[in-house]
């Protein structure tokens, strides 16, 4: 999970769809924070059990070949979800490389069925390359003109870049910040519409509203049938890959 510009409530979303899918899937999920700075939006909306950072994970890596040794680490959400949060302190820890997470997110998807990546916005060819990797690129906007517009921006500059792939099976979500869309937004969604695979849009909600751990068991029903419609996109663009995965193997 991606997006064109920061502070459009990204890891709020990775907390909500990564519930939701907790919830909806066997076996556990896992949320990897792969933010190269100091940073704590993801544990904020996961909540924090013990001290354990995505960096013990990068340091440990060799020996994370077990659920067990990902849980260790990992941070539990309301809803469920599995989180290697992203690290603040100093003292000889200090955030991962985008390349360090990366390896990280490896790992861990070969232990449990489902991962999803808080990712730093796509400004640089490293982000480019970890959507073309993911089976269900999404990319996060506000519900604001200019947040959508520079999100199909950025799916034009992928596509120009040669990464037609990820803006050929994204989803675009848009996260609404007040009750109320005015009619600009509207039209610009439309338009999103016609350019984009899949749009969903996240209608304003006071639990996504405040930097708490995200119970999505206790959202709005609209939000619910939104995050919802979200999974069941990603699960369809997971099944694909999987399933033609399997075709080509000998």
């Amino acid at each position: 999970m991606s997006s064109a510009d920061g502070g459009v409530g990204r890891s709020t979303l990775v907390a909500a769809l990564g519930g939701v899918l907790a919830l909806a899937v066997p076996g556990p999920v896992v949320a990897v924070d792969m933010h190269p700075v100091p940073w704590g939006g993801l544990a904020e909306r996961i909540g924090r059990q013990n001290a354990g950072t995505v960096w013990d994970a990068v340091r440990d890596l060799d020996s994370l070949t077990s659920l067990r040794e990902v849980q260790r680490w990992a941070q539990r959400s309301p809803s469920g979800l599995l989180a290697l949060v992203g690290e603040t302190e100093g003292q000889g820890r200090r955030p991962p490389q985008h390349d360090e997470a990366a390896a990280v997110v490896e790992a861990v998807r070969h232990l449990v069925p489902m991962t999803v990546c808080d990712v730093m916005p796509a400004w640089f060819t490293d982000v480019w390359r970890t959507l073309g990797a993911a089976h269900a690129p999404v990319f996060v906007a506000r519900a604001a003109t200019d947040s959508v517009r520079h999100s199909l921006r950025l799916l034009t500059h992928l596509r120009a870049a040669g990464c037609g792939p990820v803006a050929d099976r994204c989803v675009l979500v848009v996260v609404a910040t007040s009750p109320w869309a005015s009619r600009e937004v509207r039209a610009v969604l439309r338009q999103a519409g016609a350019a984009v695979p899949a749009v969903v849009d996240i209608p304003f909600d006071p639990g996504l509203a405040v930097p708490e751990p995200v119970d999505v068991r206790r959202l709005r029903k609209p939000t619910r049938h939104a995050l919802v419609r979200l999974a069941e996109q990603v699960l369809l663009r997971c099944t694909a890959a999987t399933v033609a995965t399997t075709a080509g193997r000998p």
